[in-house]
């Protein structure tokens, strides 16, 4: 089964429909369904009741609200978190429940799929602390050339690994990276120290292009309403989930390597000179030069 972590372009979207409904406004109490979802002791939860929230903002793919005081919680949502607004007091028997933070304007209900808890709430002091939490990757659009070409070119893995590896690029995932390598048109299992300099501002030119476009999509989407179905998942896709489905460039039909629980998907004749991936010692390279989950690769640390 193919998973989805929210991403940089639907973590921004989260992010601005919450500063139109908590930002200036008062969290007065959370309920959580267990011990698992708060990963600190120290400070406790509870130091945030009755607190305004002065600031929200994303850190890598994780959602930080900053209270007056300087404590913050943030909230990974790992692959299957949801954030979900409600007006009114929801209903906190249901399967999925997770959490809820009850502000004076409404409610934030947090959901998590499946029985696996892995969304995680971290409750921390300071931009130091908040800091701590973020695996020092760029952030890609506010980058020039020379910081994207330094950060991809520090370790030499594959452009699939790059992109999605936190301590070299915040917040681009499985889905987002499919989309960029089929734009720039690059194989998803090039070596990026021996990528050529023009191969370098094509993959440049063409991540910031492709997250700008997909959060204006997310916006417009959304129409000022909470984001409620987020996934990777969607029709305008190019390639991410759309194996053996036509290229929208080409015709051709979208291939993929698969490797534990992950997929890469590409187009052979956009991206690999008419080359399929999708063999042993292919899939075997890139399982190698990946972790095994998308838990270990959000646990990687910066350097």
């Amino acid at each position: 089964m193919l998973q989805f972590m929210p991403e940089l372009p639907d973590v921004t979207v989260y992010v601005e429909a919450l500063r139109r409904r908590v930002q200036g406004h008062q969290l007065r109490q959370a309920r959580m369904r267990g011990p698992f979802l708060l990963r600190t002791t120290s400070p406790p939860i509870e130091s945030t009741f009755g607190k305004t929230v002065t600031d929200i903002r994303r850190v890598g793919k994780r959602i930080a609200f900053g209270f007056e005081g300087g404590v913050w919680l943030a909230v990974h949502l790992m692959i299957a978190g949801r954030f979900h607004w409600k007006d009114r007091a929801p209903s906190l028997t249901a399967k999925n429940f997770l959490a809820a933070f009850e502000f004076d304007t409404g409610w934030l209900l947090l959901t998590e799929a499946g029985s696996q808890h892995r969304a995680a709430l971290h409750v921390v002091v300071g931009d130091e602390g908040l800091h701590a939490l973020d695996a020092g990757g760029i952030e890609v659009l506010e980058a020039d050339l020379a910081a994207f070409e330094a950060a991809l070119r520090s370790e030499n893995h594959t452009l699939k690994r790059a992109l999605t590896d936190p301590r070299l690029f915040s917040g681009i995932g499985n889905a987002y990276s499919d989309e960029i390598l089929h734009r720039a048109r690059l194989s998803p299992v090039a070596m990026t120290q021996r990528l050529d300099t023009e191969s370098v501002k094509r993959l440049f030119h063409n991540t910031q292009e492709v997250l700008r476009e997909w959060i204006e999509r997310l916006r417009r989407d959304a129409l000022e309403k909470f984001p409620e179905k987020v996934t990777a998942f969607r029709p305008e896709m190019a390639a991410h989930g759309k194996y053996g489905q036509p290229c929208p460039r080409c015709g051709a039909k979208i291939q993929r390597i698969r490797y534990a629980a992950n997929e890469t998907n590409y187009c052979p004749v956009c991206q690999t000179g008419g080359r399929l991936l999708a063999d042993r010692g292919l899939s075997r390279l890139l399982r190698e030069d990946w972790p095994r989950t998308l838990e270990e690769l959000e646990a990687l640390k910066k350097r």
